[in-house]
């Protein structure tokens, strides 16, 4: 009997349109001989929606979603039934839609990358694909990551971090800390966000203001990097669980400057400039470099606890000097496009993913989740005082 595999996307987030293509892109690969695919899209107003008209990309290009009904999943331990929301609900609808064998999110960004909408697939017990709570949250959040790594030996950029609060009461305390301990040019982000929304670069004092006006726009916590000068990007993607890790060939983003943009990550780098492509894979660089690369990959997705399937990104100076840059738990379009030259094509690799998600279950349900000590029988409490 085929698993019935959720797929979900969207999402409240600024990466919700890449989220959709993911999912979609998902959908339409995975292996039907083995699995049931039920398509469950949350909307930009947070709505769970399912429909047979999910599967098509001209529906939400169009925006004729007219036949999808809204959803909930109930926190409820081994609970994986899809239920209709009460606004739904109508004389003769089911309440109960159907249920799912493993969920398969697709979400990038807030809500779906940084371990919430984990905690909900933790509660109900259901085996999901990709990086639990934990790794999630610290993958998404960039300082939290940065120090993670740091304190594991890797190599990453100078950096200090403040809060959007620390800005608005006290902006120029902020902006001598920053002087003091990193030197222009600079790179402003928001510490929990993707696909290079709210990045900027300062090469002076007026524009580290104006960078970090942009970023508090996006999140209460901002992170200021010190920039590599003329860099290369190198990305790598890593794929299992535990010691059971593969690396995918590594890539370089060409035709950039500075600060792969939004634009870059989704629109130009599937297209060709004058001929030339827009990113290099493999990427040009010697063996011996490469290995470095694939190990330094394979620790960082270690040192969060990754499962799954993420892309870890690298820069690299004029001396070839290599530093971390970040962990994508959930990266676009799941880097189906650095596995390809592995033979690991799309199909296969969601199978993959789908099987890491079901074995990493397997390895929950071994773990003991009571112990039986008889304590309420034990002690006396005070029902007046609360004493014990």
């Amino acid at each position: 009997m085929k698993k019935v595999v959720g797929v979900v996307f969207g999402g409240r987030s600024v990466e919700h349109e890449v989220s959709v293509i993911t999912g979609l892109q998902i959908m339409e690969n995975i292996d039907k001989n083995k699995y049931d695919v039920v398509p469950i899209y949350i909307n930009k107003e947070g709505k769970w929606l399912t429909g047979k008209s999910l599967f098509d990309f001209e529906n939400f290009r169009d925006n004729k979603l007219e036949d999808t009904q809204e959803i909930i999943f109930a926190p409820t331990h081994n609970d994986f039934n899809m239920y209709t929301h009460t606004n739904s609900l109508s004389l003769f609808s089911k309440k109960i839609l159907g249920k799912v064998d493993i969920i398969f999110p697709a979400i990038h960004g807030t809500n779906g990358e940084d371990g919430t909408i984990q905690g909900l697939f933790e509660l109900m017990n259901i085996p999901y694909v990709g990086s639990n709570v934990l790794a999630s949250s610290v993958g998404m959040d960039k300082i939290l990551m940065k120090d993670v790594f740091k304190a594991n030996n890797l190599p990453v950029v100078d950096y200090t971090w403040f809060y959007r609060s620390n800005w608005i009461e006290n902006r120029e305390y902020v902006i001598k800390k920053v002087e003091k301990e990193l030197s222009y040019p600079l790179f402003i982000k928001p510490a929990n966000l993707g696909s290079s929304i709210g990045i900027s670069k300062a090469i002076d004092r007026n524009t580290l203001i104006s960078g970090v006006e942009i970023a508090i726009r996006y999140d209460r916590k901002i992170i200021i990097e010190k920039a590599v000068e003329n860099p290369r990007e190198i990305n790598c993607a890593v794929m299992g669980f535990d010691e059971n890790l593969e690396t995918s060939l590594c890539e370089e983003p060409l035709g950039w400057q500075e600060l792969l943009s939004y634009d870059d990550k989704y629109v130009k780098s599937n297209i060709k400039n004058g001929g030339e492509e827009r990113r290099r894979i493999p990427a040009d660089i010697k063996d011996d470099l490469r290995e470095e690369i694939e190990n330094i990959a394979k620790k960082s997705f270690q040192v969060i606890d990754g499962r799954g399937n993420a892309r870890i990104d690298f820069l690299l100076d004029e001396e070839n000097k290599i530093y971390v840059n970040e962990i994508n738990t959930m990266p676009g379009s799941i880097a189906y496009y650095l596995w390809e030259g592995k033979d690991i094509y799309f199909k296969e690799l969601v199978n993959k993913m789908i099987d890491i998600g079901l074995r990493i279950q397997e390895e929950k349900d071994k773990n003991m989740y009571s112990y039986d000590v008889d304590l309420f029988n034990k002690i006396e409490f005070g029902s007046k005082n609360g004493k014990i």
